[in-house]
């Protein structure tokens, strides 16, 4: 089940919301549903076979934190 995050228009909020087909996603503070789908980080290590870590997702780099809504934004 995809859990999406997104920020409202409205008021400035970011927030998680599960969407199920075809859900309007509304806000949970202000209940406005203007509202943009940000990109998200996943965390996940990529293991070769003899388990060694292959490549990390960004959720476990030094952007882990990062707020922006895409990696060019912060020049890393």
């Amino acid at each position: 089940m995809p859990i999406y995050e997104y920020h409202c228009e409205v008021c400035d909020q970011n927030f998680e919301c599960l969407v199920l087909g075809s859900d309007i996603p509304t806000c949970p503070k202000c209940n406005g549903e203007n509202v943009n789908r940000l990109m998200s980080i996943c965390g996940f290590v990529s293991k070769t076979g003899s388990g060694e870590t292959a490549t990390r997702s960004a959720g476990t780099s030094g952007c882990g934190g990062c707020a922006a809504t895409n990696c060019g934004s912060c020049g890393h």
